[in-house]
């Protein structure tokens, strides 16, 4: 078999299997392409691994992007637990290496013993007793058992039937039996464009999309086979039947390339979701595009696979009153983020205030009003008194919800934000990583990923997290918010001609928030654009009256001292560009 075990610091690379383990023996996933960047770097001896050598082995005559590589390496970094980026390390020059030691080891086979019970069926049944009737044996022993010993295996299973009997109502049935992760196929994606580039287009987002619901937790993702190698294994041996189904056309106009695909239940054929995703045909991305439409219409895929594996944890009752009313509430209020404006806030709020008034038990109503009002706190459009209470009741709220349904993006969505606007930062990387878990290309998660990473003085992650929300693109109603992140990372980093763009796309889709416009007047200023910085300050007054040196920041607890520091710059511009002092 070969070395195809590595061992190195706590974790087990299994070569064969293609597979990663922690020290606990559970397996952790990676992206078949970063695991095998993974691989190289076990196998490399220490030596460093150029950028190109890196690219050529893990993405073979396939020409891809920098950003390709650095997101396997941030892949990497996350699974192994290495923030200090202290195991694959930057080497000068711009390779890259991975500094623990590794020990590789043969599989070892160990012959199988043979049962004292099978040993005694090979050598035969043993010579009869003297003395003892045929009779007599037969009913002293059955299957060389005495009876008074059988009588009492019996007893036993008895109580453990009757145990199981009294215990299955109150503990879940997982508790009782392992459950199988359900299996999703993912079939290669149909070309139906009639243009020459197609063919290759639709391969490239079937991997895409079998990669990134490889990531989902919890799940069992069967990849699409060619046609000669199904039916050579169909010869063999019979696969797995899937549980569900991922099936898609491309397809291309004048104007774009579209990419419609359904999750459907395998057993019956029932189509569970259907979502289409567009992008520009003149894109000159290639890449782009593909991750865009991948990322579309996996959103989507992921969050209906998310609720049914996740059902609801309202009572029946409760949802037979609301019949579908919780959902559009729900899709309502998070429609008003785009654009969002103080009115537009309170108007969500109501909404669902008062949706929740009818249906007091519903859990994802109680979720979305916590989750909607912590964007409120970010954006202070609560008072002191009033932002202290309703920390409170989310607390109590998600604290609950995560009780009754510890998987649900929307839950662990709303607890990240919730971590985020209370300033526990480090918390909050880590529920918003479960949250991408079981949704890769959430893109909100992605932005407070990003905005705890500001806030721990870690810019250049910052910006990494913000521009790969931003090549997903999804949802599009949260685009503004990863356009302001861009933006606040390369402020932060006192790059301020590149920040520019961000913020101006940022305000393009949301013009009335206020701070994006006193960010981009800090840009402006310390790029001597002093007339477009003023300017930028009194449209950010007119939106945020009042706002003064004194409470234009965002609370700062919990901050390193790199992030304050780069904040008091940022700020020191924006009152050169003509902020009150009070």
């Amino acid at each position: 078999m070969g070395d195809h075990l590595l061992r190195f610091a706590g974790f087990v690379l299994d070569q064969q299997r293609a597979e990663l383990s922690g020290a606990d023996g559970t397996p952790i996933k990676l992206r078949p392409k970063t695991f095998e960047m993974l691989r190289l770097f076990a196998t490399s001896g220490g030596r460093v691994l150029s950028k190109q050598e890196l690219m050529e082995a893990v993405w073979p005559n396939v020409h891809v992007g920098e950003d390709s590589l650095f997101q396997c390496i941030r892949e990497l970094r996350t699974a192994l637990g290495d923030e200090r980026r202290q195991m694959i390390k930057l080497a000068s020059g711009g390779g890259y290496l991975l500094t623990a030691e590794v020990q590789a080891e043969p599989e070892v086979t160990a012959p199988a013993e043979t049962p004292p019970l099978a040993q005694a069926v090979v050598a035969g049944p043993a010579a009869p007793a003297e003395g003892v009737p045929a009779e007599a044996r037969s009913q002293r022993a059955i299957f060389g058992f005495s009876r008074r010993a059988m009588v009492a295996a019996m007893a036993g299973l008895g109580v453990i039937v009757v145990g199981l009997a009294v215990a299955a109502p109150v503990l879940k049935p997982e508790l009782l039996f392992k459950r199988t992760p359900p299996r999703i196929a993912v079939m290669p994606i149909v070309d139906a464009s009639n243009d020459s580039r197609g063919a290759v287009m639709a391969a490239e987002v079937t991997g895409r999309l079998t990669d990134g619901f490889a990531k989902i937790q919890k799940v069992s993702v069967v990849a699409p086979r060619s046609p000669a190698l199904a039916s050579v294994e169909s010869a063999s041996a019979p696969s797995a039947p899937s549980d569900y189904e991922i099936r898609g056309e491309l397809q291309h106009s004048d104007q774009s390339w579209t990419l419609r695909a359904r999750l459907i239940k395998a057993g019956t054929g029932e189509v569970q979701s259907v979502v289409a995703a567009s992008v520009n045909a003149d894109e000159p991305d290639a890449q782009l595009a593909q991750s865009r439409l991948v990322a579309g219409v996996g959103h989507v895929l992921a969050r209906r696979l998310n609720e049914i594996l996740e059902p609801s944890a309202s009572s029946s009752t409760s949802r037979s009153a609301s019949a579908g009313g919780d959902k559009v509430a729900i899709e309502q209020a998070i429609a008003s983020i785009n654009q969002t404006t103080r009115e537009r806030f309170g108007v969500a709020q109501s909404m669902l205030q008062k949706a929740l008034d009818e249906d007091p038990d519903n859990v994802d109503l109680a979720v979305a009003l916590s989750s909607l009002q912590m964007r409120g706190i970010q954006m202070v459009w609560f008072s002191p008194e009033e932002a202290a209470a309703v920390e409170a009741r989310a607390n109590a709220t998600l604290e609950q919800a995560l009780r009754l349904k510890p998987n649900s993006i929307p839950v662990l969505e709303a607890t990240c934000r919730f971590l985020s606007a209370t300033n526990h930062f480090v918390e909050s990387l880590v529920t918003c990583a479960r949250a991408l878990s079981f949704d890769p290309w959430n893109g909100s998660a992605l932005y407070l990923i990003g905005l705890g990473q500001i806030y721990l003085g870690r810019f250049d992650d910052a910006l990494a997290t913000f521009q790969q929300a931003d090549r997903y693109d999804t949802p599009p109603a949260s685009r503004w918010t990863w356009l302001l992140g861009a933006g606040m990372a390369y402020v932060s980093m006192g790059r301020d001609e590149e920040a520019l763009p961000w913020l101006q796309r940022s305000i393009a889709v949301t013009p009335g928030t206020g701070r994006s416009h006193f960010l981009l007047a800090a840009a402006y200023q310390r790029t001597g654009r002093f007339a477009e910085a003023r300017a930028a300050i009194a449209e950010g007054l007119r939106l945020r009256p009042g706002t003064t040196r004194l409470n234009v920041s965002p609370p700062m607890k919990n901050a390193s001292p790199v992030c304050i520091a780069a904040w008091d710059r940022v700020v020191q511009a924006e009152v050169d560009a003509g902020l009150p002092e009070r």
